[in-house]
């Protein structure tokens, strides 16, 4: 008895396997470009991300910058506003000094009393006007107060400790721009000193 084959030839085959082979070759390269797409677009996101964040650092930068910058003139306009009113204030001062009796000479002021007083009170008078007897801390200071033609009592004393000769601001006396018979000490409940006109040394 003879069967007749049904199945097909080999030639009748190979046109499907070339096609599922170029099928295959087509999803691999399919796949490949996916890959890469994927690639390059999470790595354009990561670039996109870093740019962003440097800018927004650079923003934070300039901001905290500026602030510090507004903080600093702010701050130097209060000072120099402080400084204004406290020159005006001083002029204000300096022009009813002058019209009261003041003096004066290389930025102080010198009240010229004529009436006669012991230290204390003379010290009591001049603290009641806001000031103090005068501390000579300078040679110009010095012909200052010798300019001036007046025996006066200065702010100087050994009242604390005897020998030792402080100004009325606490501070020792280091240097003396005076003869030593400028000076007059006058011993009692405390060592005073009166500026005298008999002899100066400058």
């Amino acid at each position: 008895m003879l069967y007749v084959s049904t199945e097909p030839g080999s030639s009748e085959k190979r046109p499907f396997l070339v096609a599922a082979v170029c099928l295959g070759l087509l999803c691999v390269l399919l796949l490949a470009g996916i890959i890469g797409l994927s690639v390059y677009y999470n790595r354009a996101i990561k670039d996109s991300e870093d740019k962003r964040n440097t800018l927004f650092q650079s923003f934070s930068l300039y901001k905290i910058n500026a602030t510090e910058e507004r903080d600093e003139l702010q701050t130097s306009y209060n000072n120099l506003t402080k400084e204004k009113g406290h020159i005006q204030t001083k002029l204000f001062m300096l022009e009813q000094h002058c019209q009261e009796g003041w003096r004066y000479f290389d930025s102080s002021l010198y009240f010229l009393s004529t009436k006669r007083k012991t230290w204390t009170e003379s010290r009591q008078d001049c603290q009641e006007r806001g000031a103090d007897l005068v501390m000579i801390n300078s040679r110009d200071e010095q012909t200052i107060v010798f300019n001036l033609h007046l025996n006066a009592w200065i702010g100087l004393t050994d009242s604390v400790t005897e020998g030792t000769w402080k100004w009325v601001d606490g501070t020792t006396l280091t240097t003396g721009y005076w003869g030593q018979d400028s000076l007059m000490i006058i011993k009692g409940k405390r060592t005073v000193v009166r500026y005298t006109l008999d002899k100066m040394t400058l």
